[in-house]
């Protein structure tokens, strides 16, 4: 596991006043739910400070300076553009961002009104995500922990959270549904994908996806790990709709299929024996996952 720094807001306002001094009167307040990589705080009514919470996440920050400028003008929702970069200071290690304000509330199962348009207007994104030229993209690495890559990259964390849930799941379903990941090739053909389309990263207005945010995993390779969203947020019309929408073949829903049970297992091993929403979500995706054969 990464080796997380903890960063107080009085910390994160002397970094800004630090470099940045034309906001040093601006209030700085930490952001609900503010997020696993980053340590993120609100800078006065319309920024957000964004600083990485171990090493790894900081590989990130030159690569979301670097593409994001470029990739949100060929997207058909608002996504974070970097406003300014900052360096170590105030006791903090790392490279940290400064970023426009995107308003919104993290998607969730019960709050999405329209699970079809929904998941028509994230393929849509996703489409022109994978449409901008990839030539010169990030690769896999380390900077967004392989995602792109093959799925043997968490086939030891699959195969220890399946011994875990040995008796609480059908644990030969999953067997099969992660073989068939593995076997299912790729083209080869690099393109953009997001990497981690999860619930807290894809925002809602009036129930509706209103802005794709975090892109601290994106890079260019295959694309199926933007799939999982499919099994881990669509309801099951709404998987049909995407998939159709995106001409996704069987060899890349298959793999997938791959990233969302590499996910959902993890989850449901760690979350083993609590009976919390988070818990319970991650079993009811499993189910669903197993019982999706298409």
């Amino acid at each position: 596991m990464p080796r997380r720094v903890t960063v107080s807001a009085e910390q994160a306002g002397r970094l800004v006043a630090e470099q940045f001094p034309q906001w040093a009167a601006l209030p700085v307040t930490a952001v609900e739910n503010g997020g696993w990589d980053n340590r993120t705080f609100h800078l006065g009514d319309d920024m957000v400070i964004r600083l990485p919470s171990a090493e790894e996440y900081a590989l990130a920050v030159e690569k979301e300076h670097r593409w994001l400028p470029e990739l949100a003008p060929a997207l058909p929702l608002p996504i974070p553009v970097p406003l300014a970069k900052g360096s170590p200071g105030a006791a903090y290690p790392f490279a940290w961002s400064v970023y426009g304000w995107i308003d919104g509330t993290p998607a969730t199962f019960e709050s999405v009104v329209d699970p079809i348009g929904f998941a028509g207007s994230l393929a849509d994104f996703v489409a022109a995500l994978r449409g901008v030229d990839a030539s010169e993209g990030p690769q896999p690495g380390k900077h967004n922990w392989f995602r792109g890559a093959t799925l043997r990259t968490y086939e030891a964390q699959v195969l220890g959270a399946l011994d875990g849930l040995r008796g609480h799941v059908d644990v030969a379903s999953a067997h099969e549904l992660w073989a068939q990941a593995l076997e299912a090739r790729w083209d080869g053909a690099d393109v953009w994908f997001h990497g981690d389309l999860a619930k807290g990263n894809l925002l809602l207005e009036d129930g509706r996806l209103a802005a794709v945010i975090d892109f601290g995993t994106c890079g260019v390779g295959d694309p199926a790990c933007d799939l999982a969203i499919a099994w881990t947020l669509l309801s099951a019309d709404g998987r049909d709709l995407f998939r159709k929408r995106l001409g996704v073949d069987d060899a890349t829903w298959a793999r997938g299929r791959g990233w969302a049970l590499w996910k959902t297992l993890v989850s449901c091993a760690n979350s083993l024996g609590e009976g919390g929403a988070d818990a319970r979500d991650a079993r009811r995706v499993l189910s669903g996952i197993l019982a999706d054969r298409g």
